[in-house]
């Protein structure tokens, strides 16, 4: 009896064995069947305008990093770090010019002034024209010469601008044409009749094909850019406004103007 009652509980032993063995083989064969929860991630972020991007992870802790491009100072956060959560630390980062003449931090020279550009800046010094025959001029402001007063009977110095004025205009590459950049106008000198008629024009620089002068009202004459320009690069362009009393030639302003086209489009 005791040997029956031991063979029994042998094979009911064994026979809980190769269960166990049955259902942990099944067990495993789940798990693997069983697909992995997919990782968590980010948002693809970009490089801003004018600045670069450090890292293409976006799984949780990984982070990435932004700089901008020379002349451009880097708002909001320059390091961002991918959450649990599926969301991003920090600010979005953008990059803005840096204004190096507000800040001093341009070099130009005693005697010259600085302008900024998109990106940069420039150093400029504006000069009044050589003396020619009976025709001089002298500076009356960083920007602006005037004619010294005419002898009677010269007719080339009278014919000759009285007053030369500066003007630099920073502009964004591929600007949307057609644009107003400049407007001339004149104003009468207390107790003296201004002149009846205005007379606009171009007369000089190195891309005329890209502008037209016309006049906006009596008084006023605008300068408009009609073909897009592409940056860098630098223009001039000379318009004159002439002045006439009962027909009659009265005087010849006449403004020099550059354009410093940026490489960048803002």
């Amino acid at each position: 009896m005791q040997q029956l009652l031991k063979g029994q509980e042998t094979r009911f032993t064994e026979g809980l064995r190769v269960m166990k063995s049955r259902l942990s083989t099944l067990h495993a064969s789940l798990a693997k069947a069983a697909p992995e929860p997919p990782a968590v991630s980010c948002p693809a972020l970009q490089a801003p305008a004018d600045g670069k991007k450090f890292g293409t992870k976006y799984l949780v802790e990984h982070e990435v990093h932004f700089t901008c491009d020379p002349g451009f100072q880097l708002l909001g956060s320059s390091t961002r770090m991918c959450q649990a959560n599926g969301s991003w630390t920090g600010q979005e980062p953008r990059c803005a010019d840096i204004d190096e003449c507000a800040l001093s931090q341009d070099n130009c020279t005693r005697g010259t002034t600085c302008i900024n550009t998109g990106g940069g800046f420039q150093c400029v010094s504006p000069q009044c024209p050589q003396p020619t025959g009976n025709v001089t001029y002298v500076k009356t402001s960083p920007f602006q010469c005037e004619r010294n007063p005419c002898p009677m009977e010269s007719r080339s110095c009278h014919q000759a601008p009285k007053t030369i004025s500066f003007h630099y205009l920073p502009l964004p590459s591929n600007l949307l044409t057609p644009t107003p950049l400049f407007r001339m106008a004149t104003a009468a000198a207390p107790g003296r009749p201004g002149p009846d008629s205005l007379r606009f024009g171009i007369v000089g620089g190195n891309n005329r094909g890209h502008f037209v002068m016309q006049r906006s009202d009596r008084q006023t004459g605008e300068l408009i850019l009609v073909q897009s320009l592409k940056g860098p690069q630098t223009i001039h362009v000379d318009v004159d406004m002439s002045e006439y009393l009962d027909r009659v030639f009265q005087a010849k302003h006449v403004s020099k103007i550059t354009v410093f086209v940026s490489a960048y489009e803002f």
